[in-house]
């Protein structure tokens, strides 16, 4: 439990990326973030574009870094 109190979780927009898996990510609360993927996604080559709504795991002690957690599928393209 001691892990989880250092993060907490928000959901974002990428809004630009950059070489290597890095991403600017602007968060539902306005905050612009730069997020690196986690090695999971990066594992299941899951393809992160501009546009994309992501979970984000930001530290508590560097609010301007995160973590890309999870790609959120669009409810939007299901029509």
């Amino acid at each position: 439990m001691g892990e989880n109190e250092k993060k907490s979780i928000h959901e974002g927009l990428v809004t630009e990326s950059f070489p290597n898996g890095m991403f600017r990510v602007r968060l539902d609360n306005e905050d612009l973030i730069l997020g690196y993927i986690s090695g999971k996604i990066r594992r299941s080559f899951i393809r992160i574009l501009p546009g994309d709504r992501v979970k984000v795991e930001v530290s508590r002690y560097d609010a301007t870094k995160g973590r890309i957690i999870y790609r959120l599928r669009d409810k939007d393209s299901k029509d």
